[in-house]
């Protein structure tokens, strides 16, 4: 009888993943399944999720190296088309698919990822009509980001030159499609900004297929287009084609040409505008010189100013009247205030102290005040009497007061 082979736990584990990665039948698995369980580890780039169907499921693991070429972010619900290969993972020994490629299953990658970008960027604010800046009426100084041998740069300039040759073009050059172009496209924003070099930006291309057009549904671009200070102006593909840089931008143009067009006036249509102000304004001036030299006219004619004696002669028989009616309003004024005063002064002289001295009473001083009561008095002291009709110098030589003792010197 044969000694059974006792194997550990990662021994087994290891042997079962060799024979599963030797598998040729698994080596390249396609999968139509749906995403449950789905968990994006920020850090390490890494997807894990499960794939399910209606009666069985599969743990699944999308590295970052293959994780970072998809353009969509993978949710919970989503159906898919997967491509990987199976094996098993040791330490839990779990067997599970690890994934290469993915591929939503009905619309295309990019348009799922241009709709989950433009859902996040919205729910942001990044779209709000709040955010977006006006255009300067006469822009003089017109940035140019776009290819610097592509069609586009050749119809702006073309219809720049024509409508407004005053404006400075400044182009900075750069790709519009490959990985390289996002990049380049944000860094050609940002210099503008950072050496304030223009009045109003237009970024764009021609047309294409969306993945042509796709570096302008890159996240990094929207935000530096959403970010700038200076007005932006979209103007990518054909009139059908929309991007994300087009919902961020302060104005979407449907063309290059297009964008050239609404970014500054006709100067030709300027000229016949300030032609037309020019000709009303004079009109109107005409007319009102007409009006104050009718006014002057009607100022000039009358007698006033051909005799000025009588618009003297006029005031000075207004000013002697005024002078005749107050001299006649004083004697009437004065009796008026006679009659006011007269009781006043009878009051007045009621209440004088002369009228108590003439009806015999003394006013009492001592050194210059009014002795008011004996109890101010001792003998010795000397006052002085006044009368009506004169005064009298006395000395005290005894004082009582009420119920009191007489006190003498």
């Amino acid at each position: 009888m044969k000694t059974p082979l006792v194997l550990t736990v990662s021994q087994l584990n290891a042997y079962v993943k060799s024979i599963l990665d030797g598998d040729r039948n698994l080596a390249q698995v396609f999968l139509c399944a749906e995403i449950s369980n789905f968990t994006n580890h920020y850090r390490s780039g890494h997807f894990y999720f499960s794939l399910k169907d209606e009666s069985a499921v599969v743990r699944a693991v999308m590295f970052r190296s293959s994780a970072q070429r998809i353009k969509f972010l993978p949710q919970d619900g989503m159906r898919v088309i997967v491509r990987g290969h199976v094996s098993l993972y040791e330490r839990d020994g779990q067997y599970q698919l690890y994934v290469d490629d993915m591929q939503p299953d009905g619309a295309g990658a990019l348009s799922l990822a241009f709709e989950q970008l433009k859902e996040k960027l919205e729910k942001e604010g990044l779209f709000s009509a709040q955010r977006k800046k006006p255009l300067p009426r006469y822009p003089m100084r017109i940035g140019v980001v776009t290819s610097p041998t592509g069609a586009a740069v050749r119809d702006i300039i073309n219809v720049l030159s024509r409508r407004f040759p005053l404006a400075q073009i400044i182009l900075q050059p750069v790709q519009v499609q490959g990985e390289e172009a996002p990049g380049q496209i944000v860094e050609a924003i940002q210099l503008f900004n950072a050496k304030k070099a223009a009045d109003l930006l237009i970024v764009g291309r021609g047309g294409g297929s969306l993945e042509e057009l796709w570096a302008f549904n890159e996240e990094s671009v929207a935000r530096a287009v959403a970010a700038s200070e200076i007005p932006v102006i979209s103007a990518v593909g054909h009139e059908t084609d929309f991007t994300i840089c087009d919902f961020a931008a302060d104005l979407r143009a449907p063309t290059p040409s297009a964008a050239a067009e609404l970014c500054v006036p006709d100067a030709q249509e300027e000229l016949r505008r300030i032609a037309l102000l020019h000709r009303s304004a004079a009109r109107l001036l005409l007319r009102r010189l007409e009006a104050e030299q009718q006014r002057l006219d009607l100022l000039a004619a009358r007698a006033g100013l051909h005799e000025p004696a009588r618009i003297f002669a006029a005031r000075r028989q207004a000013l002697d009247g005024l002078r005749h009616r107050l001299l006649r309003a004083m004697p009437a004024l004065l009796l008026k205030q006679r009659n006011r005063l007269a009781p006043l002064a009878g009051k007045l002289d009621a209440l004088s102290p002369l009228r108590v001295l003439a009806r015999g009473y003394t006013v009492a001083q001592r050194e210059g005040r009014p002795v008011c009561s004996a109890k101010q008095l001792q003998v010795g002291d000397r006052l002085e009497l006044s009368w009506l009709d004169g005064r009298a110098a006395c000395e005290v030589l005894e004082t009582q007061l009420e119920n009191s003792p007489v006190h003498r010197g």
